[in-house]
């Protein structure tokens, strides 16, 4: 069965069929199936996580690891035997995986909705036939159809249709040369092309959704990216209208119906310089731009995630603290020669309102998301001045 056909109520403390505690399942092993672990045992879940990596930051926090493939038939089976629920940490997971699943266990986000989310084509048409609205954009699938792109959509930004995020599978293009050899370079592969729009800002909304219908969200939040990768979220979001929020999350909720999702969902938007809203892109899970909730929220989108697949009751979040989240990428662990080193968390540590999260990865590299910490404080003003003094004692750019 799948999620959004499930009635399921899986009570923290419940038992299996062999009397053990009541386990629940995530598909991928990293910091978002980590925090995942951590809101599940903290309601007494036992949780496997499926996950090829030995080392991965969910699978030594978890109960246990299943090491396998996300498509090996076996990993699949014992993750399906062992738990009573399942979930996915990040979007790549095989929508096919995902529906062999759900064949015996419920699982949140099911599999259509997770293949909608994968494939820019599928998301951009979902979003314009629930209304919301997007940059214009063509398919390019065929030398055909990229010879027929519009003069309109330039200069734009072209996208692989699969499997890109935080930047990549991207390329700005300018003229029709710029785009046939964007095209080249990605090797021909299906690709979504936007039309470049004036931005003002960046902005996203996490809703959840129970089986039964019930959406709640979290705060609008405001977000700077450097180089296609987060860099800071501002909550509450400092530059966007109470009029404009309320449309930013009364279209995640319509996305959200429309999927029939359970789960957490994640829709990033641009305002633009006109004030107007478009979706930009969304994702079947807990996002980087949530983290905050951990510290700042009396409910964190992973205790919705676990809610949510297990029928357990999805509360309002409320916002107790104005916050600001800064990621702490691998570049941190290397001085201005390329040496490693270990940055200054104690003199971070001393900064009032500051909470450290790191992700137990075995390596550093640039780019690669190590950590994040959110600075609370009693107003953002202040969230923001200890979230500027956090980054100088980083060595970091400030905001």
């Amino acid at each position: 069965m799948t999620a959004s056909k499930s009635t399921l109520a899986l009570l923290p403390g419940t038992l299996d069929d062999q009397g053990r505690s009541a386990a629940l399942g995530v598909m991928g092993g990293g910091q978002l199936g980590r925090m995942f672990v951590h809101a599940a045992q903290t309601l007494g879940f036992e949780v496997l996580v499926l996950d090829p990596d030995a080392n991965s930051p969910a699978g030594v926090a978890a109960n246990r690891q299943i090491r396998a493939s996300y498509a090996d038939p076996a990993g699949l089976a014992e993750l399906a035997e062992r738990c009573l629920a399942i979930t996915t940490e990040f979007e790549n997971v095989p929508a096919s995986s995902l529906k062999v699943l759900s064949e015996s266990r419920p699982v949140a986000p099911g599999a259509a909705a997770v293949a909608v989310c994968q494939d820019r084509a599928a998301e951009k048409a979902r979003f314009v036939a629930c209304g919301v609205p997007c940059a214009p954009y063509a398919l390019i699938e065929t030398a055909a159809q990229l010879t027929a792109v519009s003069d309109a959509l330039l200069p734009g930004i072209l996208k692989t249709a699969r499997l890109g995020y935080d930047g990549k599978g991207q390329v700005r293009v300018s003229t029709r040369k710029d785009l046939e050899q964007a095209w080249a370079s990605l090797h021909q592969q299906p690709c979504v092309l936007e039309k470049m729009l004036p931005l003002e800002r960046e902005i996203s909304v996490i809703v959840a959704r129970s089986d039964a219908g019930r959406v709640v969200h979290f705060p609008v939040q405001q977000n700077l990216h450097r180089d296609g990768i987060l860099a800071l979220t501002q909550v509450p979001a400092p530059d966007v209208s109470m009029k404009l929020q309320q449309q930013a999350i009364d279209c995640a909720t319509s996305i959200a119906a429309s999927l029939a999702y359970v789960g957490v969902l994640c829709v990033e938007f641009f305002v633009l310089h006109d004030g107007s809203l478009v979706a930009n892109e969304m994702a079947p899970r807990p996002h980087n731009s949530g983290h905050y909730s951990v510290d700042a929220c009396d409910v964190s989108q992973f205790d919705c995630q676990v809610r949510a697949m297990t029928g357990l009751p999805l509360v309002q979040p409320r916002l107790h603290s104005p916050c600001a989240m800064i990621n702490l990428l691998g570049d941190l662990w290397f001085d201005e020669n390329g040496k490693q080193r270990t940055p200054a968390w104690d003199r971070l540590l001393a900064l009032p309102g500051v909470h450290l999260h790191l992700y137990g990865k075995l390596e550093a590299r640039a780019g690669r998301k190590m950590g994040h910490l959110t600075v609370t404080a009693s107003d953002a003003e202040q969230a923001m001045a200890s979230a500027d003094q956090a980054a100088e004692l980083l060595g970091l750019a400030g905001f």
